[in-house]
């Protein structure tokens, strides 16, 4: 099965580009592609051991006090502090932890960590509202930084911040361009956000050929 064709993206320094499109896996594939210049068992998964070493596992020389400002940052340090810091072990793959959580302390991995390039997707609806609200204000924090970052992006609130919109149909780039000239194109962009954009844009046609 073809997923992805003729696709060319370049992306300069410092820029975030956001990716949307009919299919997620078209999307997924791209994340994924780029992450082959790293070994795939090393990507940001919860390991089974205490939470702190699952932060600094980013950076294994981190102070506690850098862990702890990770930690504020990405939003997880609330419900790390209910919690025995340095012996609360989680279990395999996280599974005593919430997603919401999980998604939380794999920021703060990243916030420690201080890469130059970020591949974000945005929070599922697999997590509750509230922690998708949480969730997303970190990510807005962490994007609205000068790092790289690609997007895998499902909300419009997002997309006015971000350099420039990736419009994905049949494996191909059907549309790019910042927010503003991809509403006023009133085709596939418009109508993926339509439900998010509100009754403006109930009546706007668009070709998904």
């Amino acid at each position: 099965m073809l997923v992805l064709s003729n696709f060319s993206l370049e992306v300069n320094g410092g820029q975030t580009v956001a990716v949307v499109g009919v299919s997620r896996f078209e999307k997924s594939t791209i994340i994924s592609l780029i992450e082959r210049f790293y070994d795939p068992v090393a990507g940001p998964v919860i390991f089974s051991t205490i939470i702190r070493e699952n932060i600094t596992y980013a950076r294994h020389n981190a102070s506690e006090a850098e862990m702890k400002e990770a930690a504020r940052i990405a939003n997880a340090h609330h419900f790390i502090t209910n919690l025995p810091l340095t012996n609360t072990h989680v279990g395999m793959r996280g599974v005593d932890l919430t997603p919401g959580q999980k998604q939380r302390i794999d920021i703060a991995r990243v916030v420690l960590k201080n890469a130059p390039i970020l591949l974000l997707d945005e929070a599922s609806s697999s997590i509750d509202f509230e922690s998708s609200r949480v969730v997303q204000e970190t990510l807005d924090t962490l994007i609205m930084g000068n790092k790289t970052t690609i997007l895998i992006a499902h909300r419009a609130a997002m997309m006015r911040h971000v350099d420039n919109i990736v419009v994905l149909n049949s494996g191909r780039i059907v549309e790019e361009g910042a927010h503003d000239s991809l509403v006023s194109k009133n085709g596939l962009y418009v109508r993926l956000m339509q439900p998010h954009f509100g009754e403006r844009f109930a009546s706007a046609p668009a070709d998904l050929g």
